[in-house]
């Protein structure tokens, strides 16, 4: 997308702009990974739930995956009996099961524990999340395999439980914007060690997300993978991008909207906030700015409108002075950003947009009845 052209919009902000041009060519870099590997693809909706994505994601891909209820029912509703719906999550309650089973094909449960409870209550074609103990993630916020880990059965359990030649497959999911499949292979080999022979007793193996998949450049050593996985056991071999589908297309569109000088610093006041991107102030990074300039002459401490003192998106250098006014484009907000904003403070969520072939349309705007629902008591 071209963000001269985008800001000469003048749409209203704070805007989530989505590039569908950019998430249309994510999902063909997969689907000719698909392809190529024989792999099955899923898009994992937690990273945007969006309709418009979904519809988007739907003919590229073999379903969707999901890890709740209502997750469950949107991916269901979309599909339309088009695709397969893939549940693992552990937070499985008792009385959603029925609907977990009428809405998904699959479901992985996260424990032994789970699948003792749950397993003969479903009709689904039922699996085991495992934690293979190998962690290739250096932050333990991302990191499915740190130390107690709430996600997946200990593969020490797993091999040696009585439960496992009754499993049909297996999830694993243990990396985080990985771009490069070296984890993946190693992954792979412990849980053939593991196994052996009860490995050849499955139907299905998902190997999860956690990769940028089409940011890949050797794809070879995946192809590989999926190949000798689907010749040698007869897997159907399931993948589910999330932020690889849509990581790169948002772009979080916002205005200053005051200026003024705290302790010798700029601080440019915009009518967003780190509330409509969380991460930045759950994970502490710096988010991309388009506009920034490593070697400017001026800086700015960009921040939200919010009374959170923390609602800051760091410090940022300029070629010229920002100005009250000016419209600022955050990049490669596809992913985790709006799913999980909130309207902290009464601020309302940021319109959607979506752009493709140089045509513009408003998709969502929030009103003032949908903060006033969200806190209206039922009574």
């Amino acid at each position: 997308m071209d963000i001269q052209t985008l800001k000469s919009q003048r749409l209203s902000t704070p805007a989530l702009v989505l590039d569908e041009n950019e998430i249309l060519a994510s999902l063909e870099s997969l689907a000719e990974l698909r392809q190529k590997s024989g792999c099955k693809l899923l898009y994992s909706i937690k990273s945007l739930p969006f309709t418009a994505v979904l519809a988007l994601a739907k003919p590229y891909v073999d379903g969707f995956s999901v890890s709740s209820l209502f997750e469950a029912r949107l991916a269901s509703e979309i599909l339309a009996g088009s695709g397969s719906v893939h549940l693992t999550t552990p937070g499985i309650r008792p009385d959603e099961l029925a609907k977990l089973s009428q809405y998904c094909s699959h479901i992985s449960f996260n424990s032994l524990h789970q699948y003792q409870r749950f397993s003969e209550a479903t009709d689904c074609s039922v699996g085991l999340r495992v934690n293979p103990k190998l962690s290739f993630v250096a932050d333990d916020r991302y990191n499915p395999c740190r130390q107690h880990s709430k996600l997946g059965t200990d593969i020490d359990l797993l091999w040696q439980s009585e439960h496992l030649p009754k499993l049909r497959g297996l999830h694993v999911h243990n990396n985080f914007s990985g771009t490069d499949y070296t984890p993946l292979i190693k992954t792979v080999e412990k849980i053939e060690l593991f196994l052996r022979e009860q490995f050849a007793n499955l139907e299905w193996l998902n190997l999860g997300g956690g990769y940028l998949f089409n940011e890949i450049n050797n794809q070879q050593p995946f192809i590989d993978l999926v190949k000798r996985l689907t010749d040698k056991y007869g897997l159907n071999v399931y993948i589910e991008p999330g932020k690889a589908v849509v990581g790169r297309s948002g772009y979080l569109l916002a205005t200053v909207i005051d200026q003024f000088v705290s302790d010798g610093k700029t601080i440019a006041v915009l009518d967003t906030s780190v509330n409509h991107h969380p991460e930045v102030f759950e994970y502490q990074f710096q988010a991309e700015l388009h506009e920034q300039q490593a070697n400017g002459d001026y800086s700015a401490i960009l921040a939200g409108s919010t009374c959170l003192a923390g609602d800051l998106f760091g410090e940022y250098r300029f070629k010229q002075p920002l100005a009250i006014g000016e419209q600022v484009v955050f990049k490669d907000l596809g992913a985790y950003s709006l799913i999980k904003a909130s309207r902290f403070n009464g601020y309302n969520l940021p319109d959607i947009y979506l752009h493709r072939d140089g045509q513009w349309r408003q998709a969502k705007h929030y009103a003032y009845e949908d903060y006033r629902q969200q806190w209206l008591a039922d009574s």
